[in-house]
């Protein structure tokens, strides 16, 4: 990152439930927790790199979150997206329709004179993470933990970090 460049901000809940209500194409409901989305339970991971390949952010989405947004953006039926919170296991469509979501989010870190950062890799719900993406899915600071509630679906939580 060149020194002239500001620090990647971390988006606002605003940017958040703005990003998913204009995927989805519903109201959404954003609700501040302290409660952190932690990988080892069972979430979908998107670790963001600037243009050296260095972690520039994370999002973390809970189980329960991945099957409605992964399944409200292709408007596919409740019940399998109830499958899957009862059970844990993310189905394959859920889990690239969640993919999609997380590579659009990339928008919420690119701002005017900071660096520049994109979806690198995925990772799936108790997926082994890379120790770097680990490491900044727990980062104490330079986050925004909440949950989303989906218009006529159902929510889950997030976790949003900015590696600094």
């Amino acid at each position: 990152m060149s020194t002239d460049m500001k620090p990647t901000p971390v988006p606002s809940a605003f940017e958040v439930r703005d990003l998913f209500e204009s995927l989805l194409g519903r109201e959404i409901e954003w609700t501040a927790t302290s409660v952190i989305v932690d990988p080892i339970d069972g979430a979908t991971v998107g670790a963001y790199v600037n243009d050296l390949g260095n972690i520039g952010a994370i999002v973390a989405v809970d189980v329960p979150l991945t099957a409605w947004a992964g399944s409200a953006i292709a408007l596919l039926p409740h019940v399998g997206a109830e499958t899957t919170i009862k059970s844990g296991l993310v189905t394959p469509a859920q889990f690239d329709n969640m993919t999609e979501i997380l590579n659009i989010a990339a928008s919420m870190f690119n701002k005017p004179g900071t660096q520049h950062l994109k979806l690198h890799s995925t990772y799936a719900p108790r997926e082994t993470l890379p120790p770097d993406v680990q490491k900044w899915a727990l980062a104490p600071a330079g986050r925004l933990d909440g949950k989303l509630a989906i218009q006529g679906y159902g929510g889950g939580r997030v976790s949003v970090v900015v590696a600094y």
